[in-house]
């Protein structure tokens, strides 16, 4: 494993920076840094699933001042937005949510609720989820639900702890534009890439592509940094993303 943590330590002197952030190599963590504002990158970690570029062409497409406008307007300006299979009423309803979210509380007040009980990112995210939905337009359909997520789920919240990573963390990738929620705390945004590269790295056993993935990850991750463990998950994307792995594991071997 010492050899691994120095590989995946090149890895980020490397990959942590912003010039991993481009046209060339479109993440939506781009379009979430032009603005550093906690609701326009929940906008932007919500819709990252899919093709990076798609996603980031999407994103670029959304005049997100929009927001502190009236709810008609924001129905206007979106009308004819849509992604993968949400369609523009679901657009529109997200942006609504989010609207009046803000003049609950904030993002990270409401996160730092149910984090605060147990230091559990897991109870700060259902805490956010049911916050929007609590707000958010009564009639949802699959492309809402989808975007917004389920409370209690077996599934990793892969877009929810990649939000938390970003605001949590600070270095020229993450905005680190939080101080409640420590990074110790943060959970690896498990997606399909860094599902595969931790199973064939040893830092995953579990088969199945789910919460328990996750935390088990994490926890392997904590033993080459027990206080900032998530700061290796971009680099365990890009591995993956970039078909990097065969050469990865040339190295350790």
């Amino acid at each position: 494993m010492k050899k691994l943590k120095m590989i995946l330590d090149n890895e980020i002197y490397y990959r942590n920076n912003s010039c991993e952030l481009s046209e060339e190599k479109p993440d939506p963590l781009m379009v979430a840094r032009k603005y550093k504002d906690e609701t326009i990158s929940l906008i932007c970690a919500l819709f990252a699933y899919g093709n990076a570029k798609q996603i980031v062409k999407f994103l670029n497409s959304l005049d997100f001042s929009i927001i502190d406008s009236s709810e008609a307007k924001i129905k206007k300006a979106l009308s004819k937005h849509y992604y993968r299979f949400q369609k523009p009423n679901d657009v529109i309803n997200i942006f609504i949510a989010l609207k009046r979210l803000k003049k609950v509380d904030t993002i990270e007040n409401i996160v730092f609720k149910g984090y605060k009980k147990e230091n559990n990112l897991i109870d700060g995210a259902n805490s956010l989820i049911d916050a929007i939905r609590d707000v958010g337009p009564v009639s949802n359909t699959k492309g809402y639900d989808f975007l917004v997520g389920k409370t209690n789920s077996s599934s990793p919240y892969k877009r929810y702890m990649m939000y938390f990573r970003w605001m949590t963390r600070f270095d020229s990738l993450d905005m680190g534009l939080w101080s409640k929620i420590d990074a110790a705390n943060l959970i690896l945004p498990l997606d399909t890439h860094t599902f595969n590269v931790c199973r064939k790295l040893g830092l995953l056993s579990r088969k199945t592509y789910d919460l328990k993935a996750a935390l088990e990850a994490t926890k392997n991750l904590k033993k080459f940094d027990t206080f900032d463990p998530v700061k290796y998950d971009f680099a365990l994307y890009r591995i993956g993303q970039e078909k990097n792995l065969d050469e990865i594991i040339k190295k350790i071997t």
